[in-house]
């Protein structure tokens, strides 16, 4: 699909071969540079093969204030790599390269055959056929710099690879069998960067409560997940959400883990409506009925008639009621106990699972010291950067991607301006 490489220069090199490489390798080839790019896995795009459960959902078909709305982390940093390419121009490219694309719920972007493999084919495709030159196995060991100038990079083996300008596109802490362990961050330290503290975004997170643990393996759909801080509501979200061994996981939960970054866990209020389509009210009456017909069916019995079975079997004890106790002599008290929980649930939160689960990494390389226009370095000229490296992150719905994307693309090109002026 593309060309192997053992030359030792290049006008640009490429340092990392997923998502934001790729495109940084394809707008600097396509913009008349000759180009190298080394990967230190056997294959490019490792991490886009499982993003999206393996159907790689790789943009957000929305207008650029939409999506900047779904970037908590520095946003205003990604106006000049939309501006280049947004997530129309994306799937414009993508299906250009033969990989025809399709919208679902909530504007998610997917290919029409479900396949990762078939996003990162067609990406390999651009490549060759823009004449780039690819080097897997090969991991950078430091980068050669002199005289406040970027000059090459030299890998394990000791060969030291020239260039006019470079690129980091090495990833952030996510999902380390992929490769992304973090040596961008050491090179960009070596560069004089500062690094802002990591943490893990869309993130699984870890409950105490052993009730929740109890769970585990049951899936809820429609309902409605609430977190609060300070009676301030962060999040409030109808969707799905799975129970685990160590807590929740699943849309809902992952998509939280992003909204509560900085908070302290123990501050967090967070509840599960378990009856979004029904007013409190409504519920009642819906509950007085069930056990006016019920007779002497015990309480857990009845809550079945609403709730998965296991679920049901908990609901009476955290109300603080018998599960044992037989509908007719469930009182008006009882079944308000029972509405406040039905519609509020609450869960404690104690963490989120280690940053190697993580979809993407909070925190990176700070973006006060790039220059967003270019994505170039303030303190060394010929040196960019692009992806999940930078302190930039997203909500979950295919923006992540689309950042690796619009700043790799920015960055391959301004890297190729430099390196042919």
């Amino acid at each position: 699909m593309y060309t192997p490489d053992k030359s030792t220069g290049a006008d640009v090199l490429v340092i990392g071969g997923g998502a934001a490489g790729m495109l940084a390798a394809l707008y600097s080839a396509r913009a008349g540079a000759d180009i190298l790019l080394l990967e230190k896995n056997e294959k490019l795009g490792k991490k886009l093969y499982i993003t999206g459960k393996g159907r790689c959902n790789l943009t957000n078909a929305c207008g650029t204030d939409e999506f900047l709305r779904n970037v908590p982390t520095n946003p205003r940093f990604l106006y000049s790599g939309l501006s280049l390419l947004d997530p129309g121009g994306m799937m414009a490219l993508v299906e250009e390269l033969g990989c025809p694309l399709k919208t679902e719920r909530g504007r998610r972007v997917f290919p029409v055959s479900d396949k990762a493999s078939d996003v990162t084919r067609a990406l390999a495709r651009g490549l060759s056929e823009a004449g780039c030159r690819v080097r897997l196995n090969a991991t950078v060991r430091e980068l050669d710099l002199s005289d406040g100038q970027v000059r090459g990079a030299r890998l394990l083996n000791g060969q030291l690879i020239s260039c006019k300008a470079l690129i980091l596109a090495t990833g952030g802490l996510s999902y380390p069998s992929t490769g992304s362990t973090g040596d961008g961050y050491r090179l960009a330290q070596a560069a004089g960067h500062h690094v802002t503290e990591t943490a893990p975004s869309l993130i699984p997170l870890v409950s105490p409560e052993g009730w929740v643990r109890s769970l585990q393996g049951l899936s809820l759909r429609n309902v409605t997940l609430t977190t609060q801080h300070r009676g301030k509501t962060v999040y409030s979200e109808l969707g799905e959400m799975l129970f685990t061994h160590f807590g929740i996981s699943g849309p809902l939960a992952i998509e939280l883990s992003s909204h509560i970054q900085g908070i302290p866990f123990h501050e967090l209020q967070v509840q599960i409506d378990l009856k979004p389509g029904l007013t409190p009210e409504q519920l009642h009456q819906r509950l007085l009925r069930e056990f006016v017909s019920s007779g002497r069916r015990q309480l857990k019995n009845v809550l079945e008639t609403l709730l998965p079975e296991r679920l049901a079997a908990q609901i009476p004890a955290l109300c603080g009621l018998d599960p044992a106790k037989p509908s007719a002599q469930i009182t008006a008290a009882d079944r308000t106990a029972l509405v406040q929980t039905l519609k509020a649930l609450p869960i404690r939160l104690s963490g989120a699972r280690p940053i190697a689960e993580a979809i993407v990494t909070h925190g990176g390389v700070r973006v006060d010291e790039i220059r967003p226009g270019a994505m170039a370095s303030k303190l060394i000229p010929n040196l960019f950067f692009a992806g999940e490296l930078l302190d930039v992150d997203a909500h979950t719905g295919g923006y992540n991607l689309q950042i690796a994307f619009s700043t790799g693309a920015l960055a391959g090109r301004s890297a190729a301006e430099l390196a042919l002026s």
